[in-house]
């Protein structure tokens, strides 16, 4: 029977690759930040909305294409990784599949560049940008194959420089050509972030010490790729739902309000998701493999899901309800003069993003213990609720409903994931983590009123809530992971001369 680790292990372990995957996530914002001020002004709302729907599609059909193999490939990796012959039989695997499967994808758009492009601008503009998306299509899916490697055998710093490297090579690449191209320079911006994951993430995945597998028949690629497939596909049309549901409401915001109205979607959907990410992204990984090794203990995994939870809201949290009173300020700063409606809907989105953070933890636990159908049928619900909310209130809203529609989503998701992550799963809420929940929904969305009613109360007001979270989250942390290092025995002290000493959380 596989070791569990004790409470605080988890902590420390989880603390140190969200921390890693923070590092990197941090470098990758700062370039994206920096990205998206030159091309607003190079190109404004219509520039930014052209490259939003580009990528959206460009995602949209690498999660088809891939056929859910990164997440399975993920998985098993995890309940595989001390059999270094079994691991390398799975990379082999996944070369080959991700390669012949995006080669498929790579023809499929070229040969249909003019009808995809007349579908996603309402006409044939950008005929040859539609069809080199497939190339990037390709790409992405055999870097995929390296990056699951690097992921299911946990190495985290690796797949940072992946994530750092990849996007400093897209975005340099992309901003020349836009500088001499114009708008037909953004498809270049996907091609060399592409190119860029490969080529960094082939050179880690190397490294690992594996054994050669040898060539394996088509008989034993395929009995291997199969079941892969079989659980991937529920993944994958679980991702492929979100992503399709996004290009459909910024299809849907195009056509019914217009280009710039999508740049202001796109700007305010790339913000709030950039601050948010570096949480689900140790989530994926770090936090998935590691549940997928304990998911058979209902105590283990129950207690690995709550200190997840209390390090993505004692982190994450704070940051949260800080861009909530900022908003326009951020989206002045980051954007321009010329997003000024992106800012609402970044408050929403940042009020419904404390229940996404909640959502995540638990909802790796249907991933983990191979329950594709309800994970799918969850996926669905939240999609279906967003598209229809923005659907039906968009011609009486305005833009606004899509960030209402976000967090009216979430908060149903929310509530449906919880009861079956407790019947399912066993997972029962433990005191800290439930206490934290409750006070960042509670203050989300009291300063989500407050910022809405005067933008200058909403920005202090958000300034010192985030601040006395980010206090009352640090010692949390301390208290769950251990009072271990030099600073931590600082901080500890400081907890301790106000009267608020840590005492560690067993």
């Amino acid at each position: 029977m596989t070791a569990v680790p004790e409470p605080e292990g988890n902590t420390r372990g989880l603390l140190k690759s969200m921390l890693v995957i923070a590092s990197a996530q941090f470098a990758t914002i700062a370039i994206r930040i920096l990205r998206a001020k030159i091309m607003a002004m190079m190109l404004g709302p219509a520039g930014i909305g052209l490259l939003s729907i580009v990528y959206n599609f460009q995602q949209l059909g690498t999660q088809a294409a891939g056929l859910g193999l990164p997440m399975s490939g993920v998985r098993e990796l995890a309940a595989t990784r001390a059999d270094d012959t079994e691991v390398a039989q799975v990379r082999r695997v996944l070369i080959v599949a991700l390669a012949l499967q995006g080669g498929l994808a790579m023809v499929a758009v070229w040969a249909m560049r003019e009808p995809l492009a007349i579908w996603l601008m309402g006409e044939a503009g950008h005929v040859t940008q539609i069809g080199l998306v497939g190339v990037a299509m390709f790409l992405f899916l055999l870097a995929s194959s390296q990056d699951t490697l690097l992921q299911g055998m946990r190495r985290i710093g690796d797949l940072g420089r992946v994530m750092v490297l990849g996007t400093l090579a897209g975005s340099i690449v992309g901003v020349l050509a836009i500088w001499i191209l114009g708008m037909d320079g953004l498809i270049w911006m996907i091609l060399a972030e592409a190119l860029a994951v490969l080529i960094v993430a082939w050179f880690y995945a190397r490294r690992l010490p594996l054994p050669d597998p040898g060539w394996l028949t088509p008989g034993e690629l395929l009995k291997r790729w199969w079941p892969m497939v079989r659980l991937g596909m529920v993944f994958m049309l679980g991702g492929l739902l979100t992503t399709a549901t996004l290009l459909l409401v910024r299809t849907l915001i195009t056509r019914e309000l217009g280009l710039v109205a999508a740049g202001q979607f796109a700007a305010a959907w790339t913000i709030t998701m950039i601050y948010v990410g570096f949480m689900l992204d140790a989530m994926a990984k770090d936090y998935y493999p590691r549940l997928t090794e304990v998911i058979d203990d209902q105590a283990a995994s129950s207690r690995l899901m709550n200190d997840q939870m209390h390090l993505a809201l004692a982190l994450g949290g704070p940051i949260l309800l800080l861009m909530i009173g900022l908003a326009p300020w951020a989206t002045w700063l980051l954007y321009s003069n010329e997003f000024g409606a992106a800012a609402t809907l970044i408050q929403w989105q940042m009020a419904g993003n404390v229940f996404k953070l909640a959502s995540w933890v638990l909802a790796f636990s249907f991933i983990a213990a191979r329950r594709g159908a309800l994970f799918l049928g969850l996926e669905f619900l939240f999609n279906f609720l967003f598209l229809v909310v923005v659907f039906l209130g968009s011609s009486v809203v305005g833009l606004d409903i899509a960030g209402i529609a976000f967090l009216i989503s979430y908060m149903a998701y929310f509530g449906l994931v919880m009861i079956f992550a407790n019947w399912k799963s066993g997972f029962r809420w433990q005191s800290g983590p439930l206490k934290l929940f409750v006070l960042h929904v509670v203050l989300a969305l009291t300063l989500l009123v407050v910022a809405r009613m005067d933008h200058s109360a909403g920005a202090a007001a958000g300034i010192i809530i985030s601040m006395v979270t980010a206090f009352i989250g640090l010692h949390a942390v301390i208290s769950r992971s251990g009072q271990h290092g030099r600073v931590v025995s600082r901080i500890s002290r400081a907890y301790a001369i106000i009267g608020w000493p840590v005492r560690s959380n067993r």
